[in-house]
């Protein structure tokens, strides 16, 4: 049994946030201790940790404060962990940090959820975070085309895994009727002849909600009765408001806001789609496979490892809104949307399920602790 320590910058509602604590529940459930540490203000994501883990805040109060670095050196001294998990470089800069402070030698292990640096900020903190990644125990990608994209900019460490993200499939399976879709279509005030094309995400510019509103009014003019369920929230909002009258769509264009549960939101679309600039392996599209969905995805991060076009969905070069509508265009019959939603559903069931991801994980991390002297640390048994 480990015991092990995740770092996250903060518990905002994301992709990589979800992701850590569907992993640290799950590899409690399996005998490990698993404690969260949120580097900022904990956030608005919900967290329930099993197992006796804890949640701990460091209340950073600037970029670098080197009080919550000590604080998270003495939180390693009393908790003794087996391993400590980053999520993301900002999380990993605080681990290394706090371990080389505590003095205990500790495997760090770093899961890298980002496919690109969006402005000369982030890349010139690359250059110092770039030190943290080649001296942790092991980076983990979440796509091989990811792992290449950093590997070739000189981030990496001593070993590297590519694990895919996965989804809880018996939470994520479509158990809503053609009667229960229907009325919840009609809940969000679509009817059941409209196609109605979701996107769930965090409204923010690299998610690129605009294209969807460009979509759906290129589909207008085409005929076909299409309408927009963007689920989420953020900085971005007023844009694609703004967009949306500018193209006398505003109607056809929902959006619902933060939901918990995102589940029967995606259960009453024909389709999902991502327009993102950039993505690493959106856990988004791999949920809206899971519930029997299509995804249109840009040609971003892992959406080649992820998607079979054609019979899963389909990509389309990123910013390119005509090869967008095409694709949407052909999933607008329901009989063709279906028959990919169910092989989507299929490929995660295969690929992309959360016992793979949890399984890959406790290997890599028994394997990472293993090498480690047991006078320095704690190992993880082997319990199988």
């Amino acid at each position: 049994m480990a015991c092990l320590i995740f770092v996250m910058g903060k518990l905002a509602p994301g992709g990589a946030e979800r992701q850590t604590l569907s992993l640290m529940n799950r590899l409690s459930e399996r005998g490990h201790v698993c404690h969260a540490v949120s580097v900022k203000i904990p956030g608005s994501l919900s967290v329930r940790l099993r197992g006796g883990g804890t949640l701990k805040c460091l209340y950073a109060a600037r970029y670098l404060d080197l009080r919550a670095v000590r604080d998270f050196a003495a939180h390693v001294r009393a908790v003794r962990p087996s391993a400590v998990v980053a999520a993301n470089a900002y999380a990993l800069m605080y681990a290394w940090l706090g371990l080389r402070l505590s003095r205990r030698r500790v495997p760090l292990v770093v899961t890298y959820h980002s496919n690109r640096l969006l402005n000369a900020k982030e890349w010139l903190q690359m250059l110092l975070y770039r030190l943290f990644f080649r001296t942790a125990d092991c980076s983990v990608f979440v796509c091989h085309r990811q792992r290449r994209y950093w590997e070739g900019r000189g981030v990496f460490s001593r070993r590297n895994e590519v694990i895919y993200n996965g989804v809880d499939t018996e939470e994520f399976h479509d158990k809503w009727t053609p009667q229960d879709r229907v009325a919840l279509r009609g809940m969000l005030g679509f009817s059941d002849a409209e196609f109605v094309v979701g996107l769930s995400g965090m409204l923010r510019p690299e998610k690129n909600h605009i294209q969807l509103v460009d979509a759906i009014a290129a589909l207008q003019l085409r005929g076909i009765p299409a309408r927009a369920l963007i689920i989420g929230d953020g900085e971005t909002r007023e844009a694609i408001q703004a967009a949306a009258r500018d193209l006398g769509v505003a109607k056809e264009i929902i959006i619902t806001g933060l939901k918990q549960d995102v589940r029967p939101y995606i259960a009453a679309c024909d389709v999902m789609v991502l327009c993102s600039f950039t993505e690493a392996f959106s856990l988004s599209a791999v949920e809206a496979m899971a519930l029997g969905k299509p995804v249109v995805h840009s040609d971003v991060g892992g959406a080649a490892e992820m998607i079979a076009p054609g019979r899963t969905g389909f990509l389309f070069p990123v910013g390119d809104t005509g090869a967008f509508v095409d694709k949407l265009a052909i999933l607008a019959d329901r009989t063709v949307s279906m028959r990919m939603g169910h092989e989507a559903r299929t490929t995660v069931e295969t690929l992309f399920s959360e016992k793979k991801m949890v399984d890959r994980y406790e290997k890599a991390l028994r394997e990472i602790c293993a090498s480690v002297r047991p006078e320095h640390a704690d190992r993880v048994e082997d319990k199988h």
